[in-house]
């Protein structure tokens, strides 16, 4: 799980100077497609509506014309912003104490310290901020008996997210595992607080407090397909060869489409629950049909698709096919599942 920690200026509509560790940027363009230019090159960023997800292609090679010089010209001074989290002195004097270590766990966040931002979250998590930042770092750390009253905290005095880090024009991204095949981005808001305590009771193996916390998020967010794709994954860790649990996976992930990578990992699952109840026919064509797109898929997730076609194959007496996708699977990762085992078998 990675933190991603800036300080963002608007300066006009559809214009924003980005603050952070490694340098200023500026970003173009509406909500859910940012294009931005920086010290690492130009980066096209384009977000799936209600899912939190974004992807970022970088031009890091790009050549610079005279205007874009112009403009690295012109751009403001690069200000970090662990040096906008400087409480002074007087300020100091009327700033509670939870506040201010507060600050000083997001000055060491900003700065990629985080075994050292802990303490200073930990002092101020009667904040529901200062919680839900304590709660992730100790989720980082696999320390769930500590994560989840934490981030129990925030989740129940949702309504608090976001006050202190707003305070300080702070932006606070985390990037959360949803499955082994995908990931989102969230922040302190009611749907972060309660993704990350679904990591945390999965981690812990509390399988009906995990779903208890997805259950909600569906009636707030029945159209996010992240937090579907949360719930499927669940009911496969807790009970995949379970009938019922296969029926369910594919009632959930009916009329999936294939968008983004995360309609692609639901309708991995959907082929692995149809795999399950013996319906290998259906499955090779769901998987046949979603590994025609591969652009923005990640090699993990396309070696799924093709290993969980093998073993429709398989089981419908395709020897050969079987074994042209376990080979494309062995040649890009070896070490994936079982497939090195399955291929000495044939």
């Amino acid at each position: 799980m990675a933190v991603r920690f800036w300080r963002r200026v608007k300066i006009a509509p559809g214009l924003t100077l980005n603050l952070s560790k490694s340098g200023g940027s500026l970003s173009f363009g509406q909500r859910g497609a940012k294009y931005t230019v920086g010290p690492r090159g130009r980066r096209s960023t384009v977000g799936v509506p209600g899912t939190g997800l974004f992807y970022t292609q970088t031009e890091s090679g790009a050549r610079r014309g005279g205007a874009e010089r112009r403009a690295k010209a012109a751009q403001a001074p690069v200000v970090p912003p662990e040096s906008r989290l400087t409480l002074g002195f007087f300020k100091r004097l009327v700033t509670p104490a939870g506040e201010q270590a507060f600050v000083q766990g997001c000055r060491e966040l900003a700065k990629g310290h985080h075994a050292a931002a802990l303490p200073h979250f930990e002092a101020a998590m009667h904040l529901t901020d200062g919680a839900f930042a304590a709660g992730f770092l100790y989720l980082k750390q696999e320390c769930t008996d500590k994560a989840i009253p934490l981030l129990a905290k925030a989740a129940r005095d949702y309504r608090e997210l976001g006050r202190y880090f707003g305070r300080y024009g702070l932006a606070l991204t985390l990037n959360l595992p949803i499955t082994e095949e995908a990931e989102a981005h969230v922040g302190p808001t009611l749907r972060g607080a309660l993704l990350t305590l679904v990591e945390a009771y999965q981690i812990a193996g509390d399988w009906n407090a995990a779903h208890e916390c997805l259950q909600r998020l569906r009636k707030l967010e029945p159209g996010d397909v992240v937090i579907r794709l949360s719930m499927v994954e669940l009911l496969w860790q807790a009970n995949h060869g379970n009938e019922e649990t296969c029926r369910h996976i594919v009632k959930l992930t009916q009329d999936v489409g294939n968008e983004s990578y995360v309609h692609t990992a639901l309708r991995l699952y959907k082929a692995r629950a149809l795999n399950g109840l013996n319906m290998h026919s259906a499955a090779r064509s769901l998987l046949t049909e979603t590994l025609r797109r591969r652009k923005d898929r990640a090699a993990s997730l396309l070696n799924a698709l093709r290993y969980e076609r093998a073993l429709a194959y398989e089981s419908l007496g395709q020897a050969k096919r079987a074994r042209s996708d376990l080979e494309a699977v062995f040649a890009d990762d070896p070490d994936f599942e079982d497939v090195g085992n399955r291929l000495n078998q044939k």
